[in-house]
């Protein structure tokens, strides 16, 4: 009964919204199985450095689960409330990709709390745009989705590419970080409904909570460069924000995303 109850407010602990929960990302129990391994799919939010919670399979939150590899697209499945939210077995060597998209949620968050988060996701722009509409002294209120990503060199082959997955707003690495020259940066760029966004600001972290934070913005083409350099498993991730869609009872509508790998030690 203990550990229901524990993870039912888990659960429900993941509907405060991003001020509470910050990133959300896919923390496989293997970033490089061996072909044919179990590989536990687990979800996580907070902040490497700040705190973790383990999320809970929630079946009305998820838009999209799949696991995208040589053979194609395949469900990642799972039991219901439970965690590990998910559980793959990718045969074939090679890069595989994670995706999961959640559906919408909701946030209100008072003035302050609102501008502070704004400022610390590199949302200037929403914050600006509520000072030229005298809206600074207003709460916010917001809807939220996640896509989040991960990258898998299965049965010791990096071989394939990163690419876009058709995530509302999604990260994708320009270059194979499992095959990424020692010291090299990484590029990534950033796409919102398919197209390059520029302004957004990329914030790289290893998942470990150790080392420093790394942060970039993309340019006009929507892309990024962070070098990374020390080996490890790594999480990149930001978020964008947009006038949210007439009639949906809320002023904003962000979207995040992460993508997580192993950098691996050359």
């Amino acid at each position: 009964m203990r550990i229901r109850l524990s993870l039912a407010l888990l659960a429900a602990g993941l509907a405060a919204g991003p001020a509470r929960g910050h990133d959300m990302w896919i923390a496989p129990s293997s970033f490089t199985p061996a072909a044919g391994e179990l590989v536990r799919i687990h979800l996580r939010v907070g902040h490497p450095a700040q705190g973790v919670e383990p999320v809970v399979r929630q079946p009305q939150r998820i838009a999209r689960f799949a696991l995208l590899g040589p053979a194609g697209e395949a469900l990642v499945l799972g039991q219901d409330g439970t965690e590990p939210a998910g559980l793959a077995r990718p045969v074939a060597a090679g890069l595989h990709l994670l995706a999961y998209e959640s559906s919408h949620a909701l946030s209100e968050l008072p003035a302050e709390r609102f501008e502070a988060y704004l400022i610390e996701e590199g949302l200037e722009r929403i914050s600006a745009l509520r000072v030229e509409r005298g809206q600074t002294a207003a709460g916010g209120r917001e809807r939220y989705s996640r896509g989040l990503k991960a990258l898998l060199a299965v049965g010791g082959s990096a071989a394939g590419a990163d690419r876009p997955l058709g995530l509302p707003f999604e990260l994708v690495a320009e270059a194979n970080p499992y095959a990424l020259a020692s010291g090299a940066a990484l590029a990534v760029s950033a796409l919102f409904r398919g197209e390059p966004v520029a302004g957004i600001l990329v914030e790289a972290a290893r998942l470990d909570g150790t080392g420093r934070a790394i942060h970039a913005r993309t340019g006009p083409d929507g892309r990024a460069s962070l070098r990374l350099g020390e080996a490890g498993d790594w999480m990149l991730a930001a978020v964008h924000m947009v006038e949210a869609p007439e009639g949906s009872g809320v002023e904003w509508e962000s979207f995040w995303a992460s993508l997580t790998f192993a950098l691996p030690d050359r």
